[in-house]
């Protein structure tokens, strides 16, 4: 009884618009035949009426009273052409097709090495030199999928702030709560900064590991020489980019009492910078507005890809026997409303 009641659901439910509207067709273009079918028996009826005997008969003056009864003739032609327009609905094969994607492949491993000493707070970059390395940094994370990525830290002394994760919206936290003076001591310690980010990418077991340096200064704090440690890092397979922030010279610096800009005089120390991604097998980029850091990063998004794979699964499902099941139980009642009163039995 549930098997015949689940039977009948899944018939009516086959009328429904929306379960017409859900399908893909196989050969959609038979669809078409179905504008056909009255064009069928029209052509029917002009044989017919040409072919049909006349008898000429004198009616008495009046109208003759029409009947409703004399509408049913038509059922068993109704029936034939539903009959007719499922059978042309299955063989246009209603279909619905499941796809599901599979990614795989090895993504890369990055850790982001931000300097947030205090010559971060210069203002040649807007607002300044830590907030727009912020933004350039949460469009780089926006921007990777598949990748695990880390954030290191460093002033005079250097912390890892997260490590390697997929999580990118831990990552997207931890940039939004860096600001000045994080860190006590400062200072610039770039090595030290590469030896914490190695320390995080050595147990790394992807083929392609990154470090990205953002710099403004020139080693002034830490017992880790530089160069060593990007020597250091590279035993370690990992390749080193480096980007080097803001303008050399007088560059404004906040404000005094009076709202008035104060100027100081900075330099970066583009030789160790270009050391350092020269021993990592990197390359050094110098970012001296907020424009040029955002192609620094984009360049490195192009350059540093991973290598994803998708493999689409379809399961397609025919749906056409429902409407074979409609198109020959209409054709086996048009075939029993021919032995009944509703035909012309001197016309069929």
């Amino acid at each position: 009884m549930q098997l015949w009641q689940q039977f009948l659901g899944q018939m009516v439910d086959s009328l429904r618009y929306a379960t017409l509207a859900s399908y893909a067709w196989e050969m959609p273009r038979l669809l078409f035949l179905i504008a056909g079918i009255p064009l069928l028996f029209l052509g029917r009826w002009l044989l017919v009426y040409r072919r049909r005997s006349k008898l000429g008969v004198a009616f008495v003056h009046g109208q003759v009273r029409r009947d409703w009864t004399a509408v049913l003739r038509f059922i068993p032609d109704v029936v034939l052409a539903l009959s007719m327009a499922f059978g042309i609905v299955a063989l246009a094969r209603p279909q619905r097709t499941d796809e599901r994607v599979v990614q795989s492949g090895e993504g890369i491993d990055i850790v982001l090495v931000l300097d947030v000493s205090g010559s971060m707070e210069l203002g040649d970059l807007r607002p300044n030199r830590l907030e727009a390395a912020k933004r350039m940094a949460h469009e780089f994370v926006d921007g990777r999928s598949g990748d695990r990525l880390g954030l290191v830290v460093f002033a005079g002394d250097a912390y890892s702030l997260a490590p390697l994760t997929t999580d990118y919206e831990l990552l997207r936290e931890s940039i939004d709560g860096l600001k000045l003076g994080m860190i006590a001591n400062d200072g610039t310690a770039i090595g030290t900064a590469l030896g914490v980010a190695t320390n995080r990418l050595r147990d790394s077991r992807s083929r392609t590991r990154v470090c990205i340096l953002l710099s403004d200064g020139e080693n002034t704090a830490g017992s880790l020489d530089p160069l060593t440690a990007a020597r250091l890092a590279h035993a370690y397979g990992m390749k080193i980019y480096t980007i080097g922030l803001g303008q050399d010279g007088v560059v404004p610096f906040g404000t005094d009492g009076l709202g008035r800009t104060n100027y100081v005089n900075t330099r970066l120390d583009e030789t160790t910078m270009r050391e350092i991604a020269a021993a990592g097998e990197g390359q050094f980029f110098r970012a001296t507005d907020n424009a040029a850091l955002r192609q620094v990063f984009k360049r490195i998004n192009r350059y540093e890809k991973s290598e994803i794979k998708q493999t689409r699964f379809r399961n397609t499902r025919d749906y056409y026997r429902i409407y074979l099941f409609w198109c020959v139980g209409l054709w086996l009642l048009w075939l029993g409303l021919k032995n009944t009163f509703l035909t012309n039995a001197l016309e069929d």
